[in-house]
C-alpha cells in the first residue's frame, strides 16, 4: 500500500484535510510540524521531517502552501512517486511581490514570537470568505501553533530558493489565491474556479476528483 504523506501550511496543522478523502489503497499519514532549530533552512528541515516519518523513495507527498514548498525539498532528497501541491509554489520565481518586501523590510523579526498566534484577524482578508465555524477552527489552529515554529518557518519561507524543476509534480491553484496569487504560477496542473488559499478546506469535493485523477 502506498504512502500519502500531508503536510499543512504556516499557522494550519493536519485539521486542514478533514475534508480530503483518497480513493482506496493509499495509507494516509499526517505531519505535524517540528520543531526548527533558528537557523535551520526549508532544506534541513525538510530532512528533519523525512527522517521523522521514514519517508522512502515511491511515496507521495501532498503539501499545501509552505507545505508544499517543504514537499518540494524532499523531492528533491528522495525519490518520489508524486509530489502535489495545492496553493503553493514550485519555485522561488513564483513568490509573489511582498516576498521581495519582507526580506527588505523584515518587519517579522520585530513582532514578539508569543504574539503571532494571536494574528488570526488577517485570516479573514486573505483566505476568503468562511463560514463562522470555520473562521473558528482556522484562528484555534493559529493560535495552537508554536510561536517559535511561526517566526522561524517565516523567515525561512521568504529566503527560499530554488530552481528545479519535477515532471512527476502536480500543481494545484486557486484564481482568488491572496496569498500566492494564480498569475505568478508557471504552468499548472489544474486551476480552481474561485478557488481561495483554503480551497484544499473548502472545496474538497473538486480537490479530491483532482488527487482521485492524479493518483
Amino acid at each position: 500500500m502506498s504512502k500519502v504523506y500531508l503536510i499543512s501550511g504556516l499557522g494550519a496543522d493536519s485539521r486542514l484535510f478533514k475534508n480530503v478523502v483518497l480513493p482506496a489503497g493509499y495509507e494516509v499519514v499526517l505531519v505535524d510540524w517540528l520543531i526548527p532549530n533558528y537557523t535551520d533552512t526549508l532544506t534541513i528541515y525538510s530532512q528533519k521531517i523525512i527522517n521523522q516519518y521514514d519517508i522512502n523513495e515511491n511515496s507521495i507527498v501532498i503539501g499545501v502552501s509552505l507545505g508544499g514548498m517543504i514537499s518540494v525539498e524532499i523531492a528533491k532528497q528522495v525519490k518520489l512517486d508524486k509530489v502535489i501541491l495545492i496553493s503553493s509554489i514550485k519555485t522561488d520565481k513564483e513568490a509573489p511581490w511582498y516576498f521581495r518586501f519582507f526580506r527588505s523590510i523584515p518587519v517579522y523579526k520585530v513582532i514578539p514570537g508569543k504574539l503571532m498566534p494571536h494574528t488570526g484577524f488577517l485570516i479573514k482578508p486573505l483566505f476568503g470568505n468562511m463560514s463562522p465555524d470555520d473562521l473558528r477552527l482556522f484562528k484555534n489552529m493559529l493560535s495552537n501553533s508554536s510561536p517559535v515554529f511561526l517566526k522561524w518557518a517565516m523567515q525561512a519561507a521568504l529566503y527560499w530558493k530554488n530552481n528545479v524543476e519535477f515532471l512527476n509534480l502536480y500543481h494545484v491553484i486557486g484564481d482568488n489565491d491572496l496569498v500566492f496569487p494564480c498569475k505568478n504560477i508557471k504552468d499548472p496542473t489544474a486551476i480552481i474556479k474561485d478557488g481561495t488559499h483554503i480551497m484544499v478546506f473548502n472545496k474538497a469535493n473538486e480537490i479530491n476528483k483532482l488527487l482521485a485523477d492524479i493518483l
